[in-house]
């Protein structure tokens, strides 16, 4: 090979590895575990869950977007019976979600972490549809900020009282566990 083609594929390498930013970085490393409690009151226009109805559904989002597998989402105080859709309808969730961590932190105090896409659409996780557009327009301004995320994007479009025109869109990364590997709980959470 020729010099000139040699330095040219220098410089290109180079150029290469500079404009990956952000990219280039390391993709995971230490995390621990962060203790979340919330109770989530929905309102929407479109769709009216039950409680118990409402808690299922929010396990399946906070399992999707990263929470550790011990999550609990409980239905909230509703007046109407378990199984009965109400136009207030709470759970009460209780979940962990990782943080990279601290450089002085303890070995052991979490869990090795990854940067993960997360996709949520109409059917993506399956059991998610789009009258459920309103609830995952609320998770995103009132849940999400409870976990370690980058390069948010929501195109999330809900029109009240009608799913025509609706649009569930949003993605991101998340900081979450390295799959199948067990570990360290935090607090009483236990292992998951």
């Amino acid at each position: 090979m020729q010099p000139s083609r040699i330095k040219i594929l220098a410089v290109a390498l180079l150029l290469s590895r500079a404009s990956l930013g952000a990219e280039g970085a390391p993709d995971g490393g230490p995390g621990t575990w962060q203790s979340h409690k919330y109770t989530f009151q929905f309102l929407g226009f479109t769709s009216t869950y039950s409680c118990d109805g409402l808690a299922a559904k929010l396990r399946i989002v906070l399992l999707a977007a990263g929470a550790r597998p011990d999550v609990k989402s409980v239905p909230g105080a509703c007046a109407s019976g378990f199984g009965r859709p109400d136009k207030f309808a709470r759970a009460d969730l209780t979940f962990y979600t990782l943080t990279p961590a601290d450089s002085g932190t303890a070995a052991g105090a979490g869990a090795q972490g990854v940067w993960r896409p997360v996709t949520f659409a109409a059917r993506q996780p399956w059991d998610l549809a789009l009258g459920d557009c309103e609830l995952m327009e609320q998770f995103r301004q009132q849940v999400l900020p409870m976990f370690t995320t980058r390069n948010v994007v929501s195109n999330t479009t809900c029109i009240p009282h009608q799913e025509s025109g609706s649009n569930i869109d949003l993605k991101f990364d998340a900081f979450t566990a390295v799959p199948g590997k067990k570990h360290a709980s935090a607090g009483s959470g236990g292992p998951s």
